[in-house]
């Protein structure tokens, strides 16, 4: 249920302004949108299938999920795994406090700013149920709007490792929804191999 639902449109509007303004673009349908704004769509839309009794924090969460995320750049970090592991950990805390000033400004207590904050720095996954749904919507617009154009950059035991991992993360709600997914043949038959007994 939203507490006050001027106040959390204004706040999404907020995070939408912000996303748009990703010089990044994604084509669909032969239209140009802003890469991290149609990310924040996207994640809306699948919790609101997962999830439509979801939380207001979960829900502020899901669209800051990647606020401004083109501002530190993949390539500012050594191409290691350790180089990997600080950009993910700089991006949760940027996100975090982005979003956080934004709802501050529209007006959110400081219990729900906390509550969204902690999501965006994915605390306690598998401990708290906000969390985890948060992971299994992160997962689910990955494999659907993501993995496809991803896999063929990079190794098929890398991508088949990547998919456990992702698996892993995810409630059995995440994986049965993932299971339904309309995937292209190719990405289909590498998910199955990944989720095969080893």
């Amino acid at each position: 249920m939203i507490a006050d639902p001027t106040r959390f449109e204004t706040a999404i509007a907020r995070f939408d302004a912000a996303n748009a303004e990703d010089p990044n673009t994604e084509e669909v349908d032969g239209v140009a949108h802003p890469k991290e704004l149609l990310y924040a769509q996207r994640m809306t839309a699948w919790l609101d299938k997962l999830a439509p009794d979801a939380s207001e924090a979960l829900r502020l969460a899901a669209r800051a999920q990647h606020i401004r995320r083109w501002a530190i750049p993949r390539r500012d970090y050594p191409m290691t795994r350790t180089g990997y592991l600080r950009w993910r950990t700089t991006l949760y805390r940027f996100h975090a406090d982005t979003a956080g000033d934004v709802l501050r400004e529209v007006g959110y207590d400081d219990a729900t700013v906390a509550a969204v904050q902690s999501l965006l720095r994915k605390e306690r996954l598998k401990r708290n149920p906000d969390m985890q749904c948060l992971e299994d919507v992160i997962c689910l617009v990955f494999l659907e709007s993501y993995f496809a154009n991803f896999a063929p950059q990079y190794d098929e035991q890398k991508v088949i490792d990547i998919l456990r991992k992702t698996w892993k993360k995810m409630s059995d709600r995440g994986r049965a929804a993932a299971r339904d997914l309309a995937l292209p043949s190719a990405a289909r038959g590498l998910l199955q191999e990944a989720l095969a007994a080893p």
